[in-house]
């Protein structure tokens, strides 16, 4: 048995290998390059392996880059780690109570990620030393060399199973912007509303009555009858999580990216270890949900003085800046999932750390989650009762996201199945609340906003709409929504609009509504990023259009914009040389015309799903199930469109932040 310090040259690559991927685990800065680099080593110390058996070698060059592979690892997780080192032996189904784990809190301290990272490194790195000692010291014979390359092959794939893969997110930062901003929020006003926004889960057009359900929705309609309800009213995203940080934030979530599903980082594929690599690799940048530095409505409302509670679904992480109490929350009750996904159970949640309350088994019997989410939001309600602040409470209902579960007293109620009955049992839920409200004299000094994460999935209706969840068509986006505030004397009682907005605008919209002020004249609005969203006030007393050319409407997917929506005057469009003798019927029933246009689309028809339509134009004012292309009619509008689309795109691509400098 020998030790080889010559220059051949497979081993002499592979080491070059090995140092090449070292410097590009610090110039990529991503979860991703240590992923591949722990590849490496398994290669690599199968390689060494089967030198010893083969050729009776230990190769210089092949510890080179084993060593130097597995010490960028170790340096990338202490440096820039997003715990404290020891999080992969930890599990979310124990919870996150710093005083039980002081070592695991948050992002802990140089020294915790040291300890943390060398400790899940400790079983290779052992063989590996003794494996160049031995050999290049003792000279031993070859069964024990044989042995110990055998334990370093064993080693490195028990590192590829508990390897912790929290890292720091890659991307520019705008804590500065967000922590000015928040300190510069005046408390609120004396006579400032509460705010109560209900967001339901897949919740389909056509899956309340009001907007034409075939079963009967009152608390529902009751919102639409004593407020505002809008005809064309739209999610920022056909799926999800993206749906929610657009709402909170009034930022699309391409900005911080949030533009897919965010899975659980714990336990999630057994036997690995609790933290994965699914979010930073499916959004980019090693994000695991919305970041900490997005400026959220509760962390507005948090810092004018409001008490502030989140119940139901949160889906936009699972730890650190994550949590629903480190963004603007004084209190979370609910899942930070999604009830589809393994693990999922009900947590109560302050000031970053959490308890399980009804231990891990939800996932196979859920029936129970409305009551519970219910009572909490009650029970939180009768103690803010005692304060003298306003709140601002969201309510994220995680119905009826399949599988669909109903409380017992609602099996059968309706005779229409388990997602008609889960409606039913939420709107149920929601007229005790708006009685608890009354009895309070707080219902109509609240503001109560409905409206739904995007269009329905496996059951539910669109009405007349075509596609679903997950789509840029109108059923994937177009939902419900309502608004009412009984003192608010902006509007009147039973009214609608036909103006588009979307849950971009929910935050510059609240904004408006509440008052909040700072050190700006108008609405207080950070002046460090893009605020996407247009406040909705001026559609909310007068129908005026907002989303017009200079702020359309974006339908994503995935990094891609695949359609824009606006508004454009009928007098425009006749004004233009080539359409002034036009004389259809939607340019002389319509003072304004709702243009969407795709570059390019999947067709929704599963006979059909290799084609695609390509330079499509709907005027969805006459034609709300997109279901004719105006291109032939209107061609200049279908350029003007395209060209929109690649200067947003273009725009997102050179400041993905929407940094404002």
């Amino acid at each position: 048995m020998s030790f080889d310090k010559t220059k051949k040259v497979f081993p002499l690559i592979t080491g070059v290998i090995g140092l090449v991927i070292f410097v590009s685990i610090f110039i990529l800065r991503l979860n991703l390059a240590a992923v591949v680099a722990v590849g490496y080593m398994c290669i690599v110390s199968a390689l060494i392996l089967l030198g010893i058996i083969i050729k009776k070698k230990l190769y210089l060059w092949n510890l080179i880059g084993y060593g130097a592979s597995g010490l960028g690892i170790i340096l990338y997780y202490i440096i820039f780690g997003a715990d404290a080192g020891f999080g992969a032996f930890t599990s979310g189904l124990a919870g996150w109570k710093s005083s039980e784990h002081p070592l695991f809190a948050h992002s802990g301290n140089i020294i915790t990620r040291i300890g943390g990272n060398i400790l899940l490194t400790l079983p290779w790195l052992v063989a590996f030393v003794l494996l160049i000692l031995l050999t290049v010291k003792i000279k031993p014979k070859r069964i024990l060399s044989l042995a110990l390359s055998v334990l370093l092959t064993g080693t490195t794939v028990f590192y590829v199973l508990t390897m912790n893969l929290r890292s720091t997110p890659n991307t520019e930062r705008l804590w500065e912007g967000h922590d000015n901003y928040l300190k510069s929020v005046d408390k609120y006003k004396k006579d400032s509303p509460n705010v109560l926004f209900i967001l339901m889960d897949d919740l389909g057009w056509g899956d309340i009555s009001h907007y034409g359900a075939i079963y009967d929705t009152p608390n529902f309609d009751r919102i639409c009858d004593e407020g505002v309800c809008f005809d064309n009213f739209y999610s920022s995203y056909s799926v999800c999580s993206p749906a929610r940080f657009a709402a909170l934030t009034g930022r699309y979530p391409f900005r911080g990216y949030a533009d897919n599903v965010i899975y659980p980082t714990v336990d999630t594929l057994s036997p690995f270890a609790s933290t994965r690599i699914f979010n930073s690799v499916e959004l980019g940048a090693n994000c695991d949900g919305m970041l900490g530095d997005e400026i959220t409505i509760a962390e507005v409302f948090q810092n004018a003085g409001y008490d502030t509670a989140c119940f139901g679904k949160w889906h936009l992480g699972d730890y650190g800046e994550y949590l629903p109490t480190n963004q603007g929350f004084d209190y979370f009750y609910g899942s930070h999932y999604v009830n589809d996904m393994t693990p999922f159970y009900h947590v109560k949640e302050e000031n970053g750390e959490y308890e399980i309350v009804h231990g891990v088994d939800e996932l196979k019997d859920q029936s129970k989650a409305t009551q519970y989410i219910n009572e909490e939001m009650f029970s939180w309600l009768d103690k803010q009762a005692e304060s003298d602040d306003p709140f601002f409470v969201y309510y994220a209902s995680p119905w009826p996201h399949a599988p669909v579960y109903v409380g017992d007293d609602f099996k059968g109620k309706t005779g229409m199945g388990t997602y008609v009955d889960c409606v039913t049992e939420v709107d149920y839920y929601l007229g005790l609340l708006f009685d608890k409200l009354e009895k309070a004299g707080e219902l109509d000094d609240t503001i109560i906003i409905f409206s739904s994460d995007n269009g329905p999935a496996l059951e539910g209706s669109t009405g007349e709409l075509r596609g679903g969840k997950y789509l840029a068509y109108e059923g994937g986006q177009k939902v419900p929504f309502a608004i009412r505030w009984g003192n608010g004397n902006l509007w009147e009682a039973g009214s609608t609009r036909s103006q588009t907005a979307t849950l971009v605008d929910l935050f510059p919209t609240l904004i408006d509504l509440c008052s909040i002020s700072g050190n700006s004249e108008g609405s207080y609005l950070p002046s460090d990023r893009k605020i996407d969203g247009v406040s909705m006030v001026p559609t909310l007393k007068n129908d005026d259009v907002i989303h017009t050319k200079e702020h359309p409407l974006l339908y994503m997917k995935r990094e891609k914009l695949k359609a824009i929506q606006y508004t454009v005057p009928t007098s425009e469009i006749l004004s233009q040389e080539e359409y002034a003798d036009y004389d259809y019927r939607v340019l002389k029933e319509n003072d304004y015309l709702d243009f969407k246009y795709f570059q390019r689309i999947q067709n929704d028809n599963s006979a059909f799903f290799d084609k695609f339509r390509k330079n499509w134009l709907h005027i969805l004012s006459d034609d709300a199930g997109e279901n004719y292309n105006r291109t032939p009619v209107y061609p200049t509008v279908s350029a003007e469109m395209s060209d929109k689309m690649d200067e947003i795109m273009n725009d997102f691509k050179n400041n993905r932040r929407g940094i404002i400098k």
